[in-house]
């Protein structure tokens, strides 16, 4: 029951999180971007920034990964109801709808909250959805790192039962070749008009 009774709140402060960082994103790209890229040394540069985490598979990813490839990230935690769920098989149809070009991008899925989401953790979870995704974890002081870089809101909820749940921004980050920041990245329509969109930053 408790839940139960959560969810809509825990819903809507995810949410409220993506509206606040989103309504942020819009303004700088209305300054500082045309085209769907960066121009110039006055454009944004303020979301992004390094980072070293590890995927499920044991591997280290830093933000040089990121380089050569567009990147597509996801902020959220693996006992998420709702909002994580859903945007992990959003991103996942969107994959698919990619065909062979879903080698040539990166998709991850880091962790808002490093004290639950361990490697392991991270492996099951992720067993659910399409296999280019990675999922990121780390210690506290290298998540912290990522989510202060990214602008990510995340703030741990105590919930009734003595457990808790992760606030967090839920939105997609689309960073580009040389991983800058571009946009969000916009799941609110097919996946193959996703997809076409994504490739175009191939």
């Amino acid at each position: 029951m408790t839940n139960r009774a959560t969810r809509p709140l825990i819903v809507f402060a995810a949410f409220a999180g993506s509206l606040a960082i989103g309504l942020t994103a819009v303004l700088w790209l209305g300054g500082g971007l045309t085209g769907g890229g960066l121009v110039g040394k006055s454009a944004p540069a303020s979301i992004g920034g390094p980072f070293q985490l590890t995927d499920q598979t044991g591997q280290t990813v830093t933000e040089k990964d990121l380089v050569g490839r567009p990147t597509i990230i996801f902020f959220g935690y693996t006992h998420c109801p709702d909002v994580c769920p859903t945007s992990l098989f959003e991103m996942s149809e969107v994959l698919r709808a990619m065909g062979k070009d879903a080698d040539r991008i990166n998709a991850y899925f880091v962790t808002v909250d490093p004290e639950r989401d361990t490697q392991a953790a991270m492996k099951e979870y992720l067993s659910s959805f399409d296999p280019h995704l990675k999922g990121l974890t780390g210690d506290a002081a290298a998540v912290g790192k990522i989510v202060s870089g990214y602008r990510v809101f995340a703030k741990k909820s105590p919930l009734k039962d003595g457990g808790y749940s992760m606030d967090h921004t839920a939105l997609i980050y689309l960073m580009d070749r040389d991983g800058h920041f571009v946009s969000p990245f916009n799941l609110s329509r097919s996946p193959e008009a996703a997809a076409a969109d994504l490739k175009r930053y191939l």
